[in-house]
């Protein structure tokens, strides 16, 4: 343990919905979906990004001062940065004290992640918690998350993994003697309308689930209700017959909500879906019983 290395873009302690208990989310970078309703864009990315929040931003010029590649510079009053100048050394969001500009994606070993984990030992015991994996994607890191739950394991940590299911079933072989309980996100069952709403098939996501439910491991569906993408019937209809034919007994919804729409201003990108709305509450219920039709222990969630 401590020689493989990843990039981690957020440790959050005392997280209370990834996963029973109380926990600490890991959130590893990198992800192969393009998902439009994605509320960490910033996991987007296998490499690390600097973002600004400019409403943060006092104008003190530190960071200017500070930057060793001369990458900042100031436009219209504003510390405007020159990405192909910038070497993400981390040394503008070092010196600012006003919290506007920051790295996201740092180099962390196994054992120093692991570390940060433990500090909340206790509370796991007392909560039947433990620490959640998520994104991202974190199967985009296969081997670093490998050694992230063996490492877990050794210590006699509970484990979640947060995916979205995409990736070789040799990275999924590998990991899954060491995951607890998996938390799979379904977007969609049908190929076409997969691949038009998050770039890829879904061929080796709907594979890999069904391999793991063979192999005995427990897991939990969850399903992002996403209004025109995947909330119609016969998405939903289809995604309770796979979960109860493959004897998956419970489901969470997650409905659409855009908390996430600031980060991608902080990271200079559009927001995908910036006209799109949260179900109300009578379509998440009629979603709830439709699945619930099926046999399954539905829920939502947020």
């Amino acid at each position: 343990m401590g020689v493989a290395t990843g990039i981690v873009f957020d440790i959050r302690r005392f997280s209370i919905h990834d996963g029973p208990g109380i926990r600490t989310t890991v959130f590893l970078k990198g992800c192969p979906l393009r998902c439009g309703w994605c509320h960490n864009p910033e996991g987007l990315s296998a490499a690390p990004e600097v973002v600004w929040r400019g409403d943060r931003c006092v104008r003190c010029g530190a960071c200017v001062a500070a930057c060793p590649e001369a990458a900042l510079r100031w436009e219209d009053d504003v510390p405007a940065l020159d990405a192909r100048r910038c070497t993400l050394c981390g040394a503008c969001a070092d010196v600012c004290y006003a919290d506007a500009r920051d790295v996201l994606g740092r180099t962390m070993t196994v054992d120093a992640v692991i570390a940060v984990a433990e500090r909340d030992r206790v509370f796991y015991e007392e909560s039947r918690g433990g620490v959640t994996f998520s994104g991202g994607e974190p199967l985009a890191q296969p081997a670093f998350l490998a050694d992230l739950l063996a490492g877990c394991r050794a210590r006699g940590l509970h484990t979640v993994l947060d995916t979205c299911g995409e990736g070789s079933w040799e990275a999924v072989d590998r990991i899954r003697g060491n995951v607890d309980l998996f938390l799979y996100d379904l977007k969609l069952i049908d190929d076409t309308r997969h691949r038009r709403a998050t770039g890829v098939s879904n061929a080796r996501i709907l594979e890999n689930l069904a391999a793991i439910v063979a192999h005995g491991h427990a897991v939990v569906v969850r399903v992002p209700l996403i209004c025109g993408v995947n909330d119609d019937d016969a998405n939903i209809g289809a995604t309770a017959a796979l979960a109860a034919e493959l004897g998956i007994a419970r489901i969470v919804v997650l409905p659409f909500h855009r908390l996430g729409a600031a980060k991608y201003s902080r990271l200079g990108r559009p927001y995908p879906l910036s006209d799109a709305a949260p179900p109300s509450e009578e379509r998440v219920t009629e979603v709830l019983g439709t699945l619930r039709h099926f046999g399954l222990a539905a829920e939502r969630s947020g």
